[in-house]
């Protein structure tokens, strides 16, 4: 049998082809001249703002463009402790570590705190990276139905009862990435309480955007102190990048000796951890305010002139609007179209989303003008008419 590993990986992705699953990179200044991004999960546009560019620029002009090592090998600069202390209060938590992304911050942690013997109970659309760190973590893995509170009340009393049931793990996120909707954050505190659970909540798409401060939905809800473990990133709202977690003092010296991502990776740059401390003062303060209006404004214009074939489905209240489709290959069709026409907007596809349900995932910023939504609204009803 030939075992040649091109010629094997060429079958595999021929096929990814044949299903309309294949993916390629593409150079985003291919894009023709004004092209509008709705795209980017930036959701308050401080990617480009001038403080935090500023921010980057000095930090890097007087620090290098690299950190040079991990935290525990060259140590750690003072601007990091004093984000993760401001990420910290922001969140109402004691303490707080920064990882490289978001995806290093679940990684390290959720195999930190459970293992073999433990069970991770997961919301059925949670994020890859929760759904990997659940694996690698050696723990039993269950999976509950999206936002099925009595199936995992069930799910949860059966577990209780077991003997040497081991620790048991929630993970959910509060607002899911690929749908624009919220966890029922209430009722699985209440649960996780009831049932002597631990409740890990990725705020990654409701960090800087919920509540009065922007820390996040956990935050609006009053729920914050209850919740044992925040995960959250710094490249989605707050326009830089990187992960943090964010829970007691004790939890953020284990993880400090345990999650393997946060010891075994370099550190993250000092000019994105200026421009990070930037962000979240910004989105705190009263501009962080103005833009969240600006950005709930743009929200109700996109769902109000949507073409009538969307406007009676369930859209959803974040900055997150699932166009569904139906079939990738619909999908895929109504990206490329829109590409043309200077609009970046991703067809996503299984696995990402479920098998039948591919969709365009529009994402609004406080960024975009009414314009450039009152645009995409037209191209959008050319592009896909009533049927």
């Amino acid at each position: 049998m030939d075992m040649n590993l091109d010629d094997i990986l060429r079958a595999e992705l021929l096929s990814l082809e044949q299903t309309h699953l294949r993916r390629t990179l593409r150079a985003t200044d291919a894009l023709p001249d004004g092209a509008l991004n709705f795209a980017a999960n930036d959701y308050l546009g401080l990617s480009r703002h001038p403080a935090l560019i500023e921010a980057a620029l000095q930090a890097t002009a007087k620090c290098g463009t690299g950190a040079g090592a991990s935290r525990l090998v060259t140590g750690t600069d003072s601007a990091v402790l004093a984000l993760e202390e401001e990420l910290a209060a922001w969140k109402e938590k004691e303490a707080a570590l920064v990882f490289s992304s978001g995806y290093a911050a679940a990684l390290g942690t959720i195999p930190a705190v459970v293992g073999k013997g433990d069970t991770v109970v997961l919301d059925k659309l949670a994020h890859a990276s929760l759904i990997d760190a659940a694996r690698l973590s050696g723990a039993t893995v269950r999976v509950f139905p999206h936002n099925q509170i009595k199936k995992l009340e069930a799910l949860l009393q059966k577990l209780s009862a077991t003997p040497d049931r081991g620790r048991i793990l929630v993970v959910t996120e509060s607002i899911f990435s690929m749908d624009g909707d919220a966890a029922l954050l209430r009722e699985l505190v209440e649960l996780k309480d009831r049932y002597g659970a631990w409740l890990l909540v990725d705020e990654a798409h409701a960090t800087g955007l919920y509540g009065a401060t922007g820390a996040g939905l956990l935050a609006e809800l009053g729920l914050s102190p209850r919740v044992e473990i925040v995960m959250g990133t710094l490249s989605k709202a707050l326009g830089s990048v990187g992960g943090y977690i964010a829970g007691s003092r004790v939890l953020i010296d284990w993880l400090t000796n345990r999650a393997r991502s946060f010891i075994y990776s370099t550190a993250l740059p000092p000019g994105v951890i200026a421009a990070s401390r930037a962000a979240v003062e910004l989105a705190r303060g009263p501009e962080g305010a103005a833009l969240r209006t600006r950005l709930r404004e743009n929200i109700t214009h996109f769902q109000a002139g949507l073409p009538a074939v969307w406007k009676n489905k369930a859209l959803s209240s974040s900055a997150i609007q699932p166009l569904i489709c139906g079939e990738a290959s619909t999908a895929l069709q109504l990206a490329a179209t829109l590409r043309t026409k200077g609009f970046l907007i991703p067809a996503i596809r299984y696995p990402t989303v479920t098998r039948n349900s591919a969709r365009l995932r529009v994402t609004l910023s406080a960024a975009h003008l009414i314009k450039n939504i009152d645009a995409l609204n037209e191209t959008l009803a050319v592009a896909f008419p009533p049927s």
